[in-house]
């Protein structure tokens, strides 16, 4: 019997990251004189003390080991961590130090920095081992169903948190709502809307033919039930594999007498919208969400919108690729949809180089490919791509490297002989590494801290130190004589009405100055598209005039796309400028009405601005449209048409239809959620100076006995200490 793994020595930061846990080094004896050293956890018990996890158990210690596997490649992650747990410990000072006001907002701050979870949408080709991939990730080879056929159907969402003994799973499916469902059914999706606009109507029969089959599949699976459940959702305390299934597969079709139990597979997956999955995940320092996505191949372009909605909302992307069909012309919707994406924020993963007959000599020919075809499409030139293999993760991680398969060995050994730091024998580290999971998450892990972590940092970072400015700036009041603090250029009653005066004006302001950009963003993109069809239609009548209806023709719509995105980098760069002359005014107003109202010196109050909200990347420019296809549809349209007044009218009402959508996404939501983010920031900073406000009036008001309370709430050398030390902690945010 195997001799249990023992703790020699086993050190750890100091400081606690997540409250809970902590990660250290544990150097482990296996046993016959080898010894190891383990990224280990730490657990706080009673009050405060420290407690290595017990290694002595085998089954904790293989869970050591694929922690240590796991960590890989997160320590730009607990760094990041470690920052946060700063920042909090700040956070908790103000809370001690400073009044009821001070302690809510500075507890709703630490909330958001424990709540604090960016997100990874992964996007990929068929078959392209996408949805195991997102299982090594997760330290799970077999939670989510990955299977030879596209069976991811849904958006899943899962949510990975720090180890944490109280920590309990759980899942939520939601339903299409009626609405969503109604559009599918009736007009066969985005695919049906477009054969219709496009007068195919017997590609549209089609369409209906195979909605209505899908349809009447719902109905067996869910009988009686289905109309009720469109637009709910079910909550789980728990999670497998087979809820999963249920939820999120596409599974076999049943007989209408056949039992439809509640475990059957696929059973919802029909009518299910989106999975949110949480759970823990060792080795991780942070909250992380990880998006499996359905991909861009469904076949009526339904889910293309969420798609789409996935990777605005999470900013970083990771492009899952075959190594056999690492990227080519047809994969134009992927590139599309990456291509309005910062290439900064995509990462792209070349999976199943286990199945290269020579990976060490190929992988420099696919890499030279992929660059290539992204020049050429205008895709996202400088993504970063990372080699690998999900199964040698999964098999890394079950510690079953005997059972891999004889030809992804040699590929193993075949990459094992290029690289100087492997061993001669192929073990479960060298394979975990090889297979590229630490490197994607060190490249996840390097965009967050750069991108959301350090933005989430500055801007908590930044509203703590005016909190903290606010209580030193109340201390000095609290020191003055009694006549320097009732003899100042205004009184209470005008300063907060001059206050309340600068906030309601400045609001307006920033709204009417944003009103004023989106307006003339849509005017802007309203021009684009005249211009874009006037071309089009110009270039298909030229097309008549020298060959007639014989000769094949067709238009790029790249040239719309870079038009309307440069329409969007325009409102980008605009909007941000707005918030900061903004905050500017703002700042520099309530500064001279500090030093009026309280005898406050500039040098005495600085005010850390917040930063602009990130503008979110035009994804939606990469929806399909007409001009995109060249399916039968599109040549019976073509058939369709006599003269060339028939084909130009035609031509343009189709096109208009068609980028319409596109032009009222991103002037409806995304134009509007940039509005709406930068008055929501900005509305929030105004709130927290009258925070402050109220705070040193109080002081500059108060009576003799309640300026002594409030000085024998600590020492005065002990409060001054820790206030300065927590503005110098602060100082590093909201400056970062």
């Amino acid at each position: 019997m195997r001799q249990p793994p023992a703790i020699i020595e086993a050190q750890f930061s100091p400081r606690l990251l997540a409250g809970y846990w902590n990660f250290g080094v544990a150097n482990v004896d296996l046993g016959k004189g080898t010894k190891r050293q383990f990224r280990a956890r730490c657990w706080r018990q009673g009050a405060g003390g420290m407690n290595v996890l017990n290694l002595s158990d085998p089954r904790v210690f293989q869970d050591a080991e694929q922690a240590d596997m796991l960590g890989g490649g997160l320590e730009k992650l607990c760094t990041f961590a470690e920052s946060a747990a700063a920042l909090r410990t700040a956070l908790e000072t103000l809370v001690s130090l400073g009044d009821e006001n001070t302690e809510r907002r500075a507890e709703r701050m630490m909330r958001q920095l424990e709540t604090f979870e960016p997100s990874v949408t992964m996007i990929g080709q068929i078959k392209s081992g996408k949805t195991s991939l997102v299982n090594a990730l997760i330290g799970a080879p077999d939670l989510l169903p990955a299977d030879v056929n596209p069976w991811t159907s849904v958006v899943t969402s899962l949510h990975l948190h720090p180890e944490d003994p109280g920590f309990e799973n759980s899942a939520s499916f939601r339903f299409f709502d009626e609405d969503e469902w109604d559009r599918l059914i009736s007009g066969g999706g985005r695919i049906g809307e477009l054969a219709s606009r496009a007068g195919a109507d017997e590609e549209l029969e089609k369409i209906k033919e195979q909605v209505a089959a899908m349809r009447e599949k719902s109905r067996v699976r869910l009988g009686r039930r289905f109309e009720v459940m469109l637009g709910q959702q079910r909550d789980y305390g728990y999670f497998d594999k087979e809820l999963i299934e249920r939820y999120v597969c596409l599974g076999e079709d049943l007989d209408e007498t056949e039992d439809a139990a509640a475990d059957t597979q696929g059973r919802f997956a029909d009518i299910t919208k989106s999975a949110d999955i949480n759970m823990q995940r060792a080795g991780l320092p942070m909250r992380l969400c990880l998006r499996d996505t359905p991909g861009v191949n469904d076949t009526f372009m339904m889910r293309e919108q969420i798609t789409i909605r996935a990777i605005r909302d999470s900013r970083i992307c990771v492009v899952v690729l075959s190594a056999h069909q690492a990227l080519s012309s047809t994969d134009m919707a992927l590139i599309r949809l990456i291509s309005n994406v910062k290439s900064r924020d995509v990462i792209i993963f070349v999976n199943r180089i286990d199945e290269l007959s020579d990976p060490a000599s190929q992988i420099p020919q696919i890499t030279q490919s992929i660059s290539e075809t992204l020049k050429k499409h205008k895709g996202p030139a400088e993504a970063e791509v990372i080699f690998g293999s999900a199964l040698w993760a999964s098999y890394a991680l079950q510690t079953h490297l005997e059972a891999l398969p004889t030809s992804s060995i040699r590929a193993l050994q075949n990459l094992m002989q290029a690289d100087a730091e492997a061993p001669s024998g192929v073990d479960a580290a060298t394979t975990w590494r090889l297979s590229g999971v630490p490197a994607l998450q060190d490249a996840i892990a390097e965009r967050i801290v750069q991108g959301s972590g350090a933005a989430t940092l500055q801007r908590i970072g930044s509203s703590a130190k005016n909190l903290a400015a606010g209580l030193a700036a109340a201390d000095r009041i609290g020191a003055m004589d009694a006549s320097l603090r009732t003899t100042t250029a205004l009184t209470s009653a005008e300063a907060h009405e001059l206050m309340d005066q600068l906030c309601a004006r400045h609001k307006a302001a920033l709204a009417s100055e944003f009103d004023a950009l989106l307006a003339a963003f849509a005017e802007r993109m309203e021009r684009v598209q005249d211009s874009f069809l006037e071309r089009a239609t110009a270039s298909l009548v030229e097309h008549l005039d020298l060959y007639g209806a014989q000769g094949a023709w067709s238009y790029d719509p790249a040239g719309l796309r870079v038009l309307l995105s440069a329409s969007h980098k325009v409102l980008a760069r605009k909007s941000q400028s707005a918030f900061e002359q903004a905050t500017k005014a703002a700042a520099a107003e309530i500064t001279d009405i500090y030093g009026r109202a309280f005898s406050l010196a500039a040098g005495d109050f600085g005010i850390a601005l917040p930063r602009a909200p990130q503008v979110p990347d035009p994804v939606s420019l990469g929806r399909t449209i007409a001009l995109d296809l060249t399916g039968g549809w599109w040549k019976r349209w073509w058939m369709q048409r006599r003269g060339h007044k028939a084909y130009a009218s035609s031509f343009y009402d189709l096109i208009k239809s068609e980028t319409t959508p596109v032009i009222a996404d991103l002037r409806d939501d995304l134009a509007q959620t940039v509005r709406d983010n930068a008055c929501a920031r900005f509305d929030a900073f105004l709130k927290e100076q009258l925070a402050v406000f109220a705070s040193l009036d109080r002081m500059q008001q108060a009576s003799p006995e309640e300026l002594s309370k409030y000085v024998a709430k600590h020492t005065p050398r002990d409060r001054r200490v820790l206030l300065e030390e927590t503005l110098a902690t602060l100082e590093e945010y909201a400056t970062s």
